[in-house]
Order: C-alpha cells, then structure tokens, then sequence
C-alpha cells in the first residue's frame, strides 16, 4: 500500500510500485515510472520521463527529469533513468536526454548532496558521491566510486574514471583517468586515491602498481603515447592496469593536468 498526501499530484497515468511515500506538494507527471519502498519528500517534482528504480529517497525540492538546458533539444521524448537505493538530497536538479528515447542515467547506491546539478545525457556510475552544490555538464561520464567534494565542476563531455576522488572546488576541464585525486584551479595531479582504494579491498601491492602507473604518465614528462608504452613494459597486467591503459586510449591521450611531452603518433 502505498501512502500518498491529499496535498501532491499524482497524474494518473504515471506507474508506481509498492509501499510508496509522496509527501505534500509533490507533482508526479505522466510518463513516470517509480519502483518499489521509495519515499519523495514534499515539494518535489518527478516529471515526464522519469524512470526511477527501488528503494530511492528523493528529498524536498528536487526536480527529476527535468527538460534540458541545451538549445540542441526540440522537445524529444527521452528520459532520467535511476537505479536503486540511492539518495538524492534536497533541490537537486536531474536533466533529462536531449536525444530522442535516450537517457540521463544515475547507478544505484550514490548519495547526490543538496543543490547538486546533473546535466543532459550524462552517465553516473553507482556508489558515487557528489557534495554539495557538485555541477556535472552534459555528455559526461562518472565511473564507479567517485567522490566529488562540495562545488566540484565538471565541464561538458568529459569522462572521470573510477574511484576517482575530485577536492572542494575543483573545476574539471579535462578526462581525468582512474584511481587518481585531483585538486586546485587549475585542475591538478594531486596522487592516487589509496585510501578509498584500500577500503575497497585493493592490496597495497595493486596500489603500488597504480601508483608506477601514475608517476610514468604525470611525473615522467614523456609523450603520452610513450608513457603507455612504458606502463605495459614496467607493470605486470592486470583488471587496475588494462583499466587506464583503456582509459587513455579511449580518450586519445587526452587527458586533464598532464604538463610535458608532445605526442606526434
């Protein structure tokens, strides 16, 4: 059974699953799908295009799905889609896709702080934490186990690898590969993130190797391509390993705070 206030608006055409909280001045659009045991707390708006999984906590003010901020869109039909048991913090803003039948998408198990902002098209991957006040551009692409610290930016099309950690106020103008901390304005190298890592049951040994990983790509001042190639011959292969090598391939060696060599292959 679900429990819904005699104060929101539920359109009847939107599809809700079991045991479901809507508190006051809550507006539930058309199109909307929502999943089972979730709560929406008052003076949110779920609008058309939504597809939210179980389990989520959507707290007061948020707007879900709502249309995009991009000249690009011409009023397409496309999505937000969320996984489940995530939580989702007072006022946030989630932009729908400005492609047709395509989507916004956030994972399961991500915590998105107060006034956070997610732009269209963009990929968030699951058990990420954004801060507050945290702006994610459009056509972005957050891996696995991110953290992004209060009024981290990040600019439009870029990608952020997994178990990345981006510090308080860090504007993000470049792909920045995994397992690495980055910080400052500019945006700058700051380490490989081990601690999350070893909370995460990565062994030191896997760490180290990060790390050689690292110190040939930002510390070495060789062309990007070359870096590659030393990482394959210095670094015993493995899931850490092959995970940046694809990155950086993937993303032309383009990659945010990399000072020295020119790459001419």
């Amino acid at each position: 059974m679900n429990n819904i206030s005699p104060l929101a608006f539920v359109h009847p055409e939107a599809k809700l699953g079991d045991n479901i909280t809507v508190g006051a001045f809550v507006y539930i659009d058309r199109n909307v799908e929502i999943g089972d045991d979730c709560f929406i707390h008052s003076h949110s708006s779920i609008l058309s295009g939504a597809r939210i999984g179980k389990n989520n906590r959507i707290y007061e003010g948020c707007i879900i799905a709502a249309t995009p901020q991009d000249f690009r869109w011409k009023g397409e039909e496309s999505y937000v889609r969320i996984g489940d048991n995530n939580k989702i913090r007072e006022q946030v803003i989630i932009n729908r896709s400005i492609h047709q039948d395509k989507a916004t998408v956030v994972g399961s198990d991500t915590c998105i702080m107060a006034q956070s902002h997610i732009g269209h098209d963009t990929y968030i991957g699951n058990k990420c934490v954004l801060g507050n006040g945290v702006k994610i551009a459009g056509d972005c692409k957050i891996g696995d186990c991110c953290i992004f610290s209060s009024g981290a930016l990040v600019h439009e099309g870029y990608e952020v690898g997994d178990f990345v950690l981006v510090k308080g106020g860090c504007r993000v103008t470049g792909n920045v590969p995994p397992y690495v901390v980055m910080a400052h304005n500019p945006i700058s190298y700051y380490g490989v993130n081990s601690f999350i890592l070893s909370k995460a049951g990565i062994s030191d040994n896997i760490v180290d190797d990060i790390a050689k990983c690292y110190r040939h790509i930002y510390q070495s001042h060789i062309a990007m391509t070359n870096a590659s190639r030393r990482i394959k011959e210095d670094v015993d292969p493995g899931k850490e390993r092959d995970n940046i090598l694809s990155f950086l391939k993937r993303n032309n060696y383009d990659i945010a705070a990399r000072q020295g060599g020119e790459d001419f292959d």
